[in-house]
């Protein structure tokens, strides 16, 4: 039987020596700052209270892009560093990140060179890290990128270039770097609590889930990274703390390939609410989303409202044709943004306005709390958080080294399938029992992936496994529930676990999948 390879992990977390950096939250802000005090040489710890990219990290609108959106709010700082950071991405994990040609569908005269210009001065922000540049398309070079495009009323369109990734995926690519670069990471670990010593923070106190004990660690810096849960730990040190968020809300729908078929986006500039919309191909399926809802709390497994539902298909049945109904509906998931208040507002009104920057808060007792941004721009906020962290904590200051860093796994070999989320490891995968064993025949994976997983990946649960190691959940949740069974049984078989415990795992992944079904 295979060892447990949380123990080797569970025993240098918790070893006497203190860290240099503590990094809180194993999303895409804290996996990107434990990556960049890792490559500096500093002893990084990252604790995470659940896995790796449960909440946002996983369920964002899979594109590594600069923000039209923001474009038209008129950030260019915002646009121009995304921008930048989504060329530097493209480099540093080609086997995560494509290009992708998104149609601007034009049905009145004046939308064309409207959006023209605008989608010109993004290729200008963009500069020599620009993916291609923007064109005008007539009716039918509109239709031959995007078949399914309505072609009533059509005068034509714009062509312009953006990134698409795997945010899970990358989120574990991150973890798997940061291993490569000598650093530690526990899932399952919650904080619990602070160390404090004469006002200052010192460390933090975080139960094992498996166990249920605690355990202590000292760090020279202690950085907060849990996205929406920000204040959850900031009140830890200071309970009064008001709060840095105003939450909200983003749901997705996930529908077959027949009804975006080809490999370009569509992008619909404004909807009904303002927002800008995307149908966008993915793992042989279409995202289609997003909403931007106002939330009063976070939770962890936030569901769509009806009316959210009703927007997303009735926005693209206006502009596809065939229109997608309740009942393609393949998979429903939503995602919170950690959308930083104004300093004056009471968190009122629109969140589509609030700040997509991120911010860097240092409180009196030196906790540096990192909140706010996206996943295109990971990189630059772990840099900007460590720069603080090194002059806060008196660590050596030195030069990032993450804007040309190879990420773990990084190849450029040409494969279209879904093996290349792996990039050089996909031969090491496909070398283990089961590659040639489908989990489910409505879904691309195989056991051996679940497998490598489990020993390479740090997975624990089956929803580890089905939401974030692959991608079953998303791409169609009812083949996940039916394939949980044979995951439950794979990760006892490897855990050296019972069947009853298998048993308790497959049904507790089926009721969560539950809530991603209309």
């Amino acid at each position: 039987m295979p060892q447990d390879p949380r123990f080797a992990v569970l025993a240098a977390a918790t070893a006497p020596e203190p860290w240099d950096v503590l990094v809180i939250g194993g999303g895409a802000s804290g996996l990107g700052t434990a990556v960049e005090a890792a490559t500096r040489g500093h002893r990084t710890l990252l604790l995470e209270g659940h896995d790796y990219a449960k909440g946002t990290s996983s369920r964002s609108t899979k594109l590594v892009h600069g923000g039209v959106r923001y474009l038209a709010q008129g950030n260019i700082s915002l646009v121009r560093e995304a921008l930048h950071e989504r060329g530097l991405l493209r480099k540093n994990a080609p086997h995560l990140v494509r290009d992708l040609g998104f149609v601007v569908p034009a049905y009145d005269w004046w939308a064309g060179p409207f959006y023209g210009v605008g989608l010109k001065l993004y290729d200008i922000l963009a500069g020599k890290l620009n993916l291609g540049s923007s064109k005008y398309l007539d009716k039918e070079a509109a239709l031959a990128r995007t078949p399914t495009l309505r072609a009533e009323g059509l005068r034509g369109g714009i062509l312009y270039f953006d990134g698409q990734f795997d945010d899970a995926r990358l989120a574990i690519t991150l973890l798997r770097t940061l291993e490569d670069h000598g650093g530690v990471a526990l899932n399952y670990a919650p904080v619990v609590g602070l160390l404090q010593e004469g006002g200052r923070v010192v460390g933090a106190r975080f139960r094992d889930l498996e166990t249920g004990q605690e355990h202590a660690v000292r760090a020279r810096a202690v950085v907060n990274a849990t996205g929406v849960w920000v204040d959850d730990i900031r009140r830890m040190e200071q309970p009064n703390a008001e709060p840095l968020l105003s939450p909200s809300q983003g749901v997705h729908v996930v529908v077959d390939k027949r009804f975006l078929p080809g490999d370009s986006a569509i992008m619909i500039p404004r909807t009904d609410d303002g927002r800008v919309m995307f149908a966008v191909p993915w793992h042989d399926r279409v995202v289609i989303g997003t909403t931007d809802t106002p939330v009063p709390e976070a939770s962890f497994e936030p569901r769509a409202l009806e009316e959210e539902i009703s927007f997303i298909l009735n926005t693209a049945g206006r502009y596809l044709n065939p229109a997608p109904t309740r009942a393609d509906v393949r998979s429903v998931y939503v995602g919170l943004r950690p959308l930083v208040r104004g300093e004056n507002t009471d968190g009122a009104g629109s969140t589509a306005a609030l700040s997509r920057d991120h911010v860097i808060r240092v409180s009196a007792g030196g906790l540096i709390t990192l909140t706010g941004g996206k996943w295109t721009t990971y990189r630059r906020m772990g840099e900007d958080t460590i720069n603080r962290a090194e002059q806060l904590a008196g660590l050596p200051q030195r030069l990032t080294v993450t804007p040309g860093l190879h990420l773990h796994g990084w190849s450029v070999e040409p494969r279209e399938d879904h093996w290349k989320v792996y990039g050089s490891d996909a031969e090491r995968v496909q070398a283990l029992p089961g590659a040639t064993t489908r989990l489910h025949p409505d879904l691309p994976y195989s056991e051996a992936e679940l497998r490598w997983g489990i020993r390479h990946e740090s997975a624990r649960t089956v929803e580890d496994l089905l939401a974030r190691r692959t991608r079953a959940l998303l791409l169609n949740a009812r083949a996940s529930q039916e394939a949980a069974p044979r995951a439950a049984a794979i990760l006892a078989e490897e855990l050296g676990r019972d069947a009853a415990w298998a048993q308790a795992q497959a049904q507790a992944y089926q009721e969560l999948a539950r809530g991603y079904q209309l």
